[in-house]
């Protein structure tokens, strides 16, 4: 049977399939084909029109009745509403003239990413990828484009954040063409179609990426930021407070999370020193590098690392059944992350299932520089990136049909703070089902619980107090984290600004709302339904999740 969908669910179902459109990655990597054969256009079309689909998507939206909307369609409606502000303000900020200079996510990452996720294993597929990679030199000359752009406008990046991009484009061209990465990951279905990719590599993607490396290294590298924050940049205050709205869906002061950060690093400080107390030792500081120095808590191979994660996914899928009332149906893969960008990634990351069923989630562990990827550390960020974490909360919104297809696959669009703050959340909830074998485990998990509170610390001082890139390495060597993590990390706050922030301010909201139903309903509060209420709607934004949630989820039945 057909299910009937409400006014505002068309609304944003128009909404989404005029964003794959525009945004033809996002529609790959949730295994829809339709538009395999383009890339998005960065220019002044192209934001033209996601403005013009944003403005009217918020326009309708707000022109729905809402006064007898099921709770679902209220949180549709809150949801699109505040996007079409979002890119309005986006588009208004420019924040794009920042965007295209990025490590992370910056264009020398798309296609390597794009041909992990793109089938291209039939002759049609094949003709898709290729024109795809075709298509790069026109997409590179828009991105070449914003680089001027941002000359003219004094909107430069970081100078430490450039270097970076400099320096992976430079190791990507420096890759002979038998080994391109592109080539090696495509999904292909013979040697001979592997080599036209590898033909296409050449001839469309490496004069691109040369042409894009030039364009860095020349003007654009002078003109950019000696100091790394948003302060340093024209109107950076007012951008780094559209970026804390943008990320954590409040409106909420870069003092007020500092001084956050600041108070929840000292509750840690007295957790981690029970724990090394009870090890024998006189401070954490000392039990830490007892750990990292010990040869048994340091992984021999990558493979070790994989394995052991892949352990620490099995355990926790056996006790979820007493936390959860729904569980994902899709699984959950382990891979180490590809050779290419594992240097300048995370410890671990996570993508969601495809829509289609085709594919589970996937857990990336960084097995790059293992001495620093202790064994101890894992178990939590197991906890955080696959289960009961990211995996659980984002398969399940793939999975609910009962949700419309932007609810389900799109939701990231308005943020990250419920989606990190689950993960985060995770982290804590894994000790409580007994997932840490050991006090070093427990001590790992904490170690990770005050990397996310220097985070509030370290993205406000540098963004909004001109804080220099070593404070920021400082503070997160304090808070325990490595020297190579402490150093991706920091660049990653400086490229990023504001993303950090996401992680505590929705643990602190989800911890809020728990200890408000549990103390509303005693010994009958029922654990796993709050979780499958705080988990069952899909991503939501923390304003619309206080409001909401506590009408979810009702004592246990006697």
């Amino acid at each position: 049977m057909t299910q009937t969908r409400s006014a505002i669910d068309e609304v944003a179902t128009r909404f989404w399939e005029g964003f794959l459109e525009l945004s033809p990655l996002t529609a790959t990597m949730n295994g829809d084909e339709r538009y395999n054969d383009r890339l998005p256009d960065p220019g002044p079309a192209g934001r033209a029109a996601m403005r013009r689909l944003a403005e009217a998507t918020r326009v309708a939206a707000e022109a729905v009745d809402g006064t007898t909307m099921s709770v679902d369609d209220r949180i549709t409606r809150d949801m699109l509403v505040l996007l079409g502000q979002r890119v309005v303000e986006l588009d208004e900020s420019r924040f794009d003239l920042l965007q295209v200079v990025d490590p992370m996510n910056g264009p020398q990452t798309m296609l390597p990413q794009v041909a992990t996720f793109q089938p291209a294993d039939t002759p049609e597929r094949l003709e898709r990828l290729l024109a795809r990679l075709r298509a790069y030199p026109a997409y590179i000359d828009a991105c070449c484009a914003l680089l001027r752009e941002g000359l003219a406008s004094g909107l430069t990046a970081s100078r430490v954040v450039a270097d970076r991009v400099v320096a992976q484009l430079e190791g990507i061209l420096a890759t002979p063409i038998e080994q391109a990465t592109i080539a090696t990951l495509a999904r292909i279905a013979s040697d001979a179609d592997r080599e036209r990719v590898r033909d296409a590599v050449r001839d469309a993607v490496y004069p691109a990426n040369r042409a894009f490396l030039d364009a860095i290294r020349g003007e654009y590298l002078a003109a950019t930021r000696t100091d790394p924050g948003l302060a340093s940049a024209p109107g950076g205050l007012d951008l780094y407070r559209m970026r804390i709205r943008h990320n954590t869906t409040l409106d909420l002061a870069p003092a007020d999370l500092h001084q956050f950060g600041l108070d929840d690093l000292a509750a840690i400080e007295t957790e981690w020193a029970a724990i090394a107390a009870r090890a024998g030792f006189q401070g954490h500081r000392e039990y830490r590098a007892f750990l990292e120095a010990d040869v048994s808590n340091i992984p021999a191979s990558p493979d070790q690392l994989v394995a052991l994660a892949q352990a620490q996914i099995a355990a926790a899928l056996a006790v979820a059944p007493r936390y959860f009332g729904r569980l994902p149906v899709a699984g959950c893969e382990v891979r180490p992350v590809e050779p290419y960008k594992e240097k300048d990634a995370p410890f671990a990351y996570y993508f969601g299932p495809a829509a289609d069923g085709s594919r589970g989630g996937l857990y990336y562990v960084n097995t790059y520089d293992l001495p620093s990827r202790t064994f101890h550390k894992l178990a939590s960020v197991t906890a955080h990136e696959a289960v009961p974490g990211h995996h659980f909360q984002i398969a399940l919104e793939v999975e609910n049909t009962a949700l419309n297809v932007f609810r389900r696959l799109g939701p990231r669009l308005i943020g990250v703070s419920y989606v990190e703050g689950w993960g985060l959340y995770a982290e804590r909830l894994a000790d409580e089902m007994g997932l840490y074998r050991t006090d070093a485990e427990r001590f790992g998990m904490l170690d990770h619980q005050a990397w996310r509170a220097a985070r509030l610390v370290v993205d406000t001082g540098l963004h909004a107090m001109g804080w220099t890139r070593d404070q920021s390495v400082e503070v997160l060597r304090r808070a325990g984290l490595s020297a190579t993590d402490a150093s991706i990390e920091t660049d990653r706050y400086i490229c990023m600004p504001g993303q950090a922030l996401a992680y505590k301010v929705g643990q602190r909201e989800i911890e809020r709302l728990r200890a408000q139903v549990s103390a509303r309903d005693g010994d009958r509060f029922d654990l796993p339904a709050f979780h499958d209420a705080l988990i069952g709607h899909g991503s939501i934004p923390l304003a619309t999740l206080a409001r909401e949630l506590p009408s979810w989820v009702g004592p246990r039945p006697d």
